[in-house]
This record gives structure tokens, C-alpha cells and sequence, in this order.
């Protein structure tokens, strides 16, 4: 590969790569988020930081030439998630969550508002959350392996509207089989190797989820905790675009 290819593959990664803004502040999470956005074209904000700075926390990304990803899981009564979505699409986002378990009438709902205000807002249905396993599902009720709950859910989503759904990289590669190619399949749980899983039970490194089928990949600890944050975020946008490459 030529250096011009390497740079042209580099830059190819960026847009798959989403980082969760986990700082307890604005200030903090802008401080550490300007000098990685070069690398990263989606920055992720949560509830930790939504909670306490609200739409600010999202004008982050905004700035920086950044998609948004607000990542609040709604999951309540139809007629409640469909107006917090109402408001949602105000900020400019480009994704926001759902819990695909709100069933198909929140759903549905849900689809129906963001197609009633018109903006460019994808929802991401979210399925089996990477640090539950099969004993944690048993736990709750659920009978099904985390593979099997995952495609389950997902096919219902997509049943009522859903283009975009979250699962870990052990469920990708058939949730691209199932859903088909226009599927959006954002994967968190990205662990380059070395770092310990932390709370993350189903994780996956990003070739391997790029390879798998991801479309975004979502990484917090890895890049934030890292000594040097940016090169972190370059390696791993460069071992992106690389898979996507090969």
C-alpha cells in the first residue's frame, strides 16, 4: 500500500469510529474531544453527561465537525418516548437510542415522530446490552441466549420502521445476515488488544467487528484512559479503515 493509499484508508476510518464522551463536565468533555476529532467522526454523549449539561453536551460534537450521538436509551410509555424524541430532534443529532424491549407500539411511535419533524435523525435500537450475559438474561426472564434475544429483538424493530441497531460484535456478522446490507449496526465493547473488558462481558476488537459487519464502532476506556488519547484514537481509525480496506 502506497502512503496515498494509507492516508486515503486512514481517513475512510473516521467515520466509523464513535467515541463516548463519559467526562462529568462540558468543559471537560470538549477539552479532551477537540484534539481526537481528526480521528473520529462520531462523538457519543450519555447519560452521565446529558443529564448534567444537557443539549450543551451535544453542541460538543456540533463544533467540532463531529455526527452526534445521543445515547440515552429511552424506554417508557409510547406517548412519553415519542415526545422526548420530538425534543431530541431539535439538538441536531444524527443518532439517538431506543431500547428495542419498549416493544413495537413505543417503536413504531418513535419512528412516526422523527418522520413527522422531518430531520436527518437515524434511531439505533438498542438490544442486548454488552455487559449483560446469558446468566444475567435468565436473571430478568428472558430464556434465550444473548445471540437469539439479539435477532429477535432486532427483526421486531426493523419490523416497525428501525434502521439502526446496537449489539456487540458477537451478534454483528448475523444481524448483517438477517437485516441485510442498508442495516446500521453500531457495536460497542470495541477492546483493541491489551486493555482489560471492564464491565463489557461481549467484546470484540475492531477488525474483527469491522469484518464482522459493523457499521459504527463505539470506544470509551481505550482512548480516554489511554497515555496518549490521540494516538490511540489514530491507531485505531487507521486498524478501521484498514479492515474495511482488506
Amino acid at each position: 500500500m502506497t502512503n496515498q493509499q494509507a492516508q486515503a484508508a486512514t481517513s475512510a476510518g473516521r467515520s466509523h469510529l464513535a467515541f463516548a464522551l463519559d467526562y462529568p463536565d462540558v468543559a471537560a468533555a470538549e477539552a479532551n474531544a477537540a484534539p481526537l476529532a481528526a480521528y473520529i467522526g462520531v462523538l457519543k454523549v450519555g447519560l452521565e453527561l446529558f443529564v448534567r449539561e444537557g443539549a450543551r453536551a451535544t453542541q460538543i460534537g456540533l463544533n467540532l465537525g463531529c455526527e452526534v450521538f445521543l445515547d440515552l436509551k429511552l424506554h417508557d410509555i409510547p406517548e412519553t418516548v415519542e415526545r422526548a424524541i420530538g425534543n431530541a430532534c431539535q439538538l441536531g443529532v444524527t443518532y439517538l437510542t431506543v431500547h428495542a424491549s419498549g416493544g413495537p407500539r413505543m417503536l413504531a411511535q418513535a419512528v412516526e415522530r422523527v418522520t413527522k419533524e422531518n430531520v436527518p435523525m437515524t434511531l439505533l435500537a438498542v438490544t442486548v446490552l454488552t455487559s449483560l450475559d446469558e446468566s444475567d438474561l435468565q436473571a430478568i426472564g428472558v430464556n434465550r441466549s444473548p445471540a437469539d434475544q439479539v435477532l429477535s429483538l432486532a427483526k421486531m424493530a426493523q419490523s416497525v420502521g428501525i434502521r439502526g441497531f446496537v449489539s456487540s460484535a458477537a451478534e454483528v456478522g448475523r444481524l448483517r445476515s438477517e437485516l441485510g446490507a442498508s442495516a446500521i449496526l453500531v457495536t460497542p465493547g470495541i477492546r483493541p488488544s491489551g486493555p482489560a473488558s471492564d464491565d463489557q462481558k461481549r467484546v470484540a476488537t475492531p477488525t474483527s467487528a469491522i469484518r464482522s459487519g459493523s457499521s459504527i464502532l463505539v470506544v470509551g476506556r481505550p482512548i480516554r484512559d489511554a497515555k496518549n488519547p490521540v494516538a490511540a484514537a489514530a491507531a485505531i481509525e487507521q486498524e478501521i479503515a484498514l479492515a474495511l480496506a482488506t
